[in-house]
């Protein structure tokens, strides 16, 4: 088998092929509900004229990124319509032949359209539950030519609500949450004691990495020995999460692995990811997450994984290094060497960001 989806949908299967054992270990743990609400920021207090309300979101996003490394994000100014579109061309794309998704079939972690199976089927030793399409939509916008999808007719009543003159679902979408990414950490770097473009300058987003990833994870026979996707951290700095409301995403805070449920309509599930911990030398931890099974119904999310520029050298500012109270604590790492060492090897918890930490 080739795909999940092809494996999921074998008549009469009743057990998951050995290869999709996954074997839990103590750190695996049971999730939980949370005792604490997940952290909610309202995006348009962060644009607001009045310095009092932007000064307290910023000390909201501040203990966000500091004690969960995760929270939710409304008004954030996308239209719902845009994206429950991309959800629907997601699983459009999902429903094409397997011979339709060979074509973009993956053979290098840098290939503009990847199409695969599990994390990274040729390094893995036990597959995970998903299909998935990666696409990187910046600095350089790339886009299936197949569905029809991710291409319409803006003017459509579906999309009613949208202004711009753009055609493009996947092309409209990435720029609008990149603009979603820029307001953030826009308020990352105030909250870090650093100039408000501190971050954008630094990192050199105007030409930063965004990679749209639309996942596939099926009904599995057996959801409580296999897993979507194992223990890991994200390689970029902030990720963008958007579901077809089928809860499977758990994050681990204060040691103990959470279910995340019960989000707010229209708004993003944004998690901070390894560049920003080196960044910001450590005082915003990348958070660990997983994706788990079911064995009802289908799961489909869309990520937006923004990162710096891939000729970036990612090192802790120098406004937060103190050689006697807080010294440099990772190495160095142009951007692009360190998303080949973690998307070119198999995903377990956080050791790709171990190799850098001094």
């Amino acid at each position: 088998m080739n795909s999940v989806k092809a494996l999921a949908e074998s008549p009469d299967l009743n057990s998951i092929p050995s290869l999709y054992a996954y074997s839990k270990n103590a750190t695996d743990s049971p999730a939980s509900d949370p005792q604490d609400p997940i952290p909610t920021i309202d995006f348009s207090l962060l644009t607001s004229a009045d310095p009092d309300q932007r000064s307290q979101v910023i000390q909201e996003l501040d203990k966000a990124c500091k004690d969960w490394g995760f929270f939710q994000v409304i008004n954030h100014g996308v239209p719902e319509s845009l994206m429950k579109m991309v959800m629907e061309k997601a699983g459009e794309f999902f429903n094409l032949t397997g011979e339709e998704k060979q074509d973009f079939q993956e053979k290098d972690v840098l290939d503009p359209i990847r199409y695969g199976t599990s994390f990274n089927s040729k390094k893995d030793k036990v597959f995970c539950w998903r299909d998935f399409l990666k696409v990187i939509v910046h600095p350089e916008f790339h886009s299936p030519n197949t569905p029809l999808g991710f291409r319409f007719d803006i003017k459509s009543q579906r999309l009613k609500g949208l202004t711009c003159d753009c055609s493009e679902v996947l092309l409209e979408y990435s720029n609008r949450t990149r603009e979603v990414v820029r307001g953030l950490l826009s308020g990352i770097s105030t909250s870090l004691g650093l100039d408000q473009s501190y971050v954008e300058k630094a990192l050199k987003l105007e030409s930063g990495l965004q990679i749209c990833i639309a996942n596939l994870y099926p009904p599995c026979p057996q959801p409580e020995v296999a897993i979507g996707l194992p223990p890991h951290s994200d390689h970029g700095l902030l990720t963008l999460v958007i579901n077809n409301g089928v809860s499977g995403l758990q994050i681990k805070h204060d040691g103990k692995w959470i279910d995340v449920k019960d989000t707010l309509p229209n708004s993003f599930l944004v998690n901070t990811a390894d560049q920003l911990e080196i960044f910001s030398n450590g005082k915003y931890k990348s958070v660990e997450h997983r994706a788990v099974v079911n064995d009802v119904v289908t799961r489909i999310s869309v990520v937006v994984a923004n990162g710096p520029a891939l000729d970036a050298v990612v090192r802790p500012a120098d406004k937060l290094v103190d050689e006697e109270r807080r010294p440099v604590a990772y190495i160095p790492m142009k951007y692009e060497e360190y998303l080949k060492m973690q998307q070119g090897n198999q995903i377990n918890g956080k050791t790709c960001l171990d190799r850098v930490r001094v």
